[in-house]
Parts: C-alpha cells; structure tokens; sequence
C-alpha cells in the first residue's frame, strides 16, 4: 500500500509553548510515588460479585468469546437499567476511570464500563492487538451482554475502538461520546509516548505499574485526583501481564497509522449524533485542534465540541462537569 501524502498540522503557539517543558520533574515522580508504597494488587473480582461506588451498587461479570483463533476474555462493570451507555477506557486506566459517571446516570441508563482487552481483569494473553481487530471482539462481548444498540463513549486508547465501531457499525451507535484522542489534526511532537510505549518490553517503562501510573498521572493531569482514586488506578493496572498486553497494541499500529486511517476512511462513515470531549488544558491533545469538529465529521446527525476544565483525565479530574455534558450527549 502506497504511503499516504497526508501533512501534519501545523501546531499551535500556546501547544508548541507547552513542550518546552513538556515531561514532569523526576523528583516530583519519585516524591509522589513513594506516598503510594502501601498499595498492595487487588483480588481480582468474581463473576457476579459486587461493589458500592458513589452509593451505588456495580456489578461484576465476565464473558469468553471467539478471537484470536480461541477463546478471548472480557471483563466489565455495571450498575443500573434502561438504554445502554458502553463506556470504554485509555491507558492506564480500566472500567473504574468512568465510575463516577457511571453511578451518577445509573438511575436512568445501563451503564456497562469495560475493560479493554489487555487492560484490568480481561484477556492479556497474545494476540490479534490491532485496534480494528480488538474492536470487533469487543463487540462480540457486547452481543454476548444482549446489548444491540447503545451509546459510546470514550477515552484515549479506548476512543481509538470506538472510532472502528462507530464505522463499522453505525446502526448500532446511538450517540457517540468521543474523548481524548486526535481526530482530524496530528503532530507527532505531542505523541512521543507512541514510540515510548512501542519500546516498553526493552525498556521496562510500564513494568512497575505504581511509577508508570503516577507517571501518566503527572505528566499530563492538570487536577491532582483524591489519593483514594489514585491508589484503585494503581491497582487496577497491577493485574496480572497488564504491563506485558498494553504494548502489544503500540507495536500493532501507530498514531501515524491511526490518523490516516480516521482522515481517510473513518470520519466520514460516523452518522450518529457526536460529541467531541476534550480536555481544556489537555498537553498531548490542545483544544485548537478541535475548534471546526462539524467540518471533519460531514455525515454525523450532530456535532458538537465540549471542553473539560481539566488535563487529560477529566472523567476523574472533573467528573461532575464531564457528566453534565454527556447529559447533554444523552438528549442529542
């Protein structure tokens, strides 16, 4: 397949501004990690057992379906009744980035947050890790739930499957919440994690998942999360070949090919209603990006562009703002 011509965006002044000191402090790093030296791994959670989060009661559950030549495992969360919202997390996050949220709609919808493949208590064994390929699996879990036709909404990595399944079965999204991940504009001076996390097998980058997830934490979170929050983050990366799967998907593809992919054939193919989330003060995704959304996405029902006054992870930085505007999603 011949290379593609597309240019990458030009990047704007306050964005060029932010990577002259891009990384955090390594002192910082190493100050807050060592707040966290008591969190201990989690058990993981049985099928059907259950937790009270925000005063609301989520339940666990797990399913195998077809992939990779055999059997694929999923696990999620989920609390509450009526027309489903799937939530979908980033890296290094799971299920429990979206828990506010989650129990703050459970009065009005099903709100089902799964782990993708790879990340907290689902499948890690090798595989197919192309996101296009890990989408469709999902969608078999999702089949496998008895949801047909549901609302999206996404984070980061998870934002990356929701574009497939946004285009490739648009009957069966409602209204897609689509967070934290470039959409039409690219640099690659504001993904460098991309070649990192490619490399991590070598360097061990994500091997000790208490420094990888204050790290990530640090980097590019403008609101310091309660240390409660942060301990469960922690542990919820600390399950079992977390650290050995998430690289799986960076060596698989890259932001490069992912962008392409969106210019070239996914944008156009979303025809749900489309709310662009972003956060205000986001480091690796700046709000200018995302200013003419309606003009990239020309077969959406509706477009619309929501800030998060917040860095790059908002569902927990600001979880009441962000759950006001996928109310707003919600009546789309």
């Amino acid at each position: 397949m011949p290379a593609s011509n597309l240019s990458y965006s030009e990047l704007p002044e306050r964005a060029a501004k932010v990577l002259e000191h891009f990384f955090p402090d390594e002192e910082l790093i190493a100050k807050r990690v060592a707040e966290f030296t008591d969190v201990s791994p989690r058990e993981p959670d049985p099928d059907g057992s259950t937790e009270v989060l925000d005063g609301v009661t989520f339940t666990h559950h797990t399913v195998d379906v077809d992939g990779d030549k055999e059997l694929v495992r999923f696990h999620w969360a989920e609390c509450g009744e009526g027309e489903p919202i799937v939530f979908l997390h980033g890296i290094p996050d799971s299920w429990y980035q979206w828990h506010h949220q989650m129990a703050s709609l459970a009065g009005e919808y099903r709100c089902i947050g799964i782990d993708l493949k790879g990340y907290g208590q689902s499948e890690k064994s090798p595989g197919d890790y192309r996101h296009e390929a890990a989408a469709e699996q999902l969608l078999l879990a999702l089949d496998a739930m008895g949801v047909e036709r549901f609302n999206l909404v996404t984070h980061d990595r998870g934002t990356v499957q929701g574009d497939y399944l946004a285009a490739n079965h648009p009957d069966r999204v409602l209204r897609y919440g689509r967070g934290e991940q470039h959409l039409y504009h690219f640099h690659p001076s504001l993904a460098p994690q991309g070649p990192m996390f490619a490399e991590a097998p070598r360097t061990g980058i994500m091997d000790d998942p208490r420094r990888f997830v204050v790290w990530l934490y640090t980097w590019i979170s403008s609101v310091e999360i309660p240390d409660d929050e942060m301990r469960r983050v922690i542990q919820e990366y600390s399950y079992e070949d977390c650290f050995r799967a998430a690289p799986r998907y960076f060596n698989s593809s890259t932001f490069r090919q992912e962008w392409i992919d969106r210019r070239e054939r996914l944008l156009q193919a979303w025809t749900c209603p489309v709310m662009i989330l972003q956060g205000y003060d986001s480091k690796t995704q700046p709000r200018e990006f995302y200013e003419n959304a309606r003009e990239y996405l020309p077969n959406a029902a509706d477009v619309r562009v929501r800030y998060v006054h917040a860095g790059h992870f908002w569902s927990m930085e600001s979880p009441e703002e962000l759950t006001g505007h996928l109310r707003e999603l919600l009546g789309m």
